[in-house]
């Protein structure tokens, strides 16, 4: 396992992508049973909310799978499934309808593909994937299958951001040329940095090395385990875990696909001395062919909210806690009425899991397919390069791949 390639990581093992594909038919009365994959942070957060949609929702959490033995065994404590060390035994196991992807990452797109192989549905924490390529590769995986695939920007099931583009497309704002967001924190001493359980012990109760796959093989590191997002084999750092949500808001209010264009800046400017690899202050300019430029910021040494702005010629849409607001421009004040709109959605676990399940059980579109999934990854991976590479990157829309611009 310790030499095997990036090419063959993702190929899923031979076992399950040359394996016949097995989906339950489930009706709408049916019992639904999932399987976690990957017991953290996230993942116990998924698993209370689904424990509390038991009855509501007729569904159980069948088994769960990790890596490290005491988060698997809280897991099952807390969900009453079924333990398993290897994940590909909850992939074949034929009751399970859907599975919960909270793996780092670096595992997704493995994780992914080896479900829909299994015939499995997703639940995927976002991104969708950790590359580009990978999410090519996931893309075509739906679409061959026929699988859902809910990629887990639960701000999609805030309903508000679809309402915004019916505005924008009724052309309410004018012409759209600039959209704001940010997604900041504020931390003291270092940033991202988790607790490190000294239970757990390499060889004896954490599979380290398939932990690693597909990365550099080193020795262990438990701030590499228990605080992956500061580390770029595992993350891309704010794009990745914060970004990819702020700016799938905007793809969807403006009805957007790929950037034509991406510049990143930022750097260590407050936790210098940090083993962080990853900046903790993180801006990014989009421009997209639509003629709007998408404008994301961020820092993990100021929380100080910038206002969620798409800036129209006529009007300007502005996004609350409770739904968006339309402001009209002075010029235009005899013709654009304001607009306060209440939002019915929210940003939640709980409704996006819902939704995905009413998706399996009476094919509801999702809120957060792997379209969305996909033009999240590669405006996130775009910004990761630009600011590693210190260069301003282009989408090459016919062969879909970065280039220089």
């Amino acid at each position: 396992m310790d030499s095997v390639s990036r090419r063959t990581f993702l190929a899923g093992g031979a076992a399950l992508s040359t394996a016949k594909a097995y989906t339950r038919i489930v009706g709408a009365n049916d019992r639904i049973r999932i399987g976690v994959i990957g017991c953290g942070g996230m993942a116990t957060g998924h698993m209370h909310a689904l424990v509390k949609m038991r009855e509501a929702e007729n569904l159980e959490i069948a088994a769960v799978s990790d890596l490290y033995e005491k988060r698997l065994e809280k897991a099952s404590q807390l969900t009453g499934g079924k333990m398993q060390k290897d994940y590909k035994q909850i992939l074949d196991d034929k009751d399970v309808d859907y599975v919960l992807n909270a793996t780092p990452e670096h595992w997704h797109a493995r994780v992914i593909l080896d479900a829909l192989s299994a015939g499995k549905h997703l639940y995927s924490e976002k991104p969708m994937t950790y590359s580009i390529e990978e999410a090519k590769k996931v893309v075509a995986k739906v679409k061959a299958t026929g699988l859902k695939l809910q990629v887990g920007v639960q701000g999609m099931s805030d309903e508000s951001y679809e309402t915004a583009n019916q505005y924008v497309k009724e052309g309410y704002l004018g012409k759209v040329v600039l959209a704001q967001i940010d997604y900041s924190r504020n931390h003291k001493g270092d940033f991202w940095l988790y607790e490190e359980d000294p239970d757990a012990k390499p060889g004896v109760n954490l599979d380290w090395n398939t932990w690693l796959l597909p990365t550099k093989k080193r020795p262990y590191d438990a701030e590499r385990f228990f605080s992956w997002r500061r580390f770029w084999d595992y993350s891309g750092g704010i794009a990745t875990d914060l970004f990819v949500h702020r700016v799938t808001r905007i793809i969807r209010s403006l009805g957007l696909t790929f950037p034509e264009r991406v510049v990143a800046t930022g750097g260590k400017f407050e936790f210098s001395e940090s083993k962080a690899e990853i900046p903790d202050t993180f801006n990014m300019l989009l421009d997209y062919p639509e003629g709007v430029t998408v404008q994301l910021v961020s820092s993990m040494a100021n929380d100080t909210p910038v206002r969620h702005l798409l800036r129209g010629h006529k009007a300007t849409l502005e996004f609350t806690r409770t739904g968006f607001t339309i402001t009209p421009q002075k010029l235009y004040e005899n013709e654009v009425k304001p607009v306060v709109y209440e939002k019915k959605g929210a940003e939640d676990i709980s409704l996006h899991h819902k939704n995905l399940q009413a998706a399996i059980r009476k094919n509801e579109p999702l809120k957060c397919d792997c379209m969305m999934g996909y033009y999240g990854v590669v405006a996130a991976r775009m910004g990761v390069e630009s600011y590693r590479t210190r260069k301003y990157l282009a989408w090459d829309k016919a062969r879909e791949r970065v280039v220089h611009a």
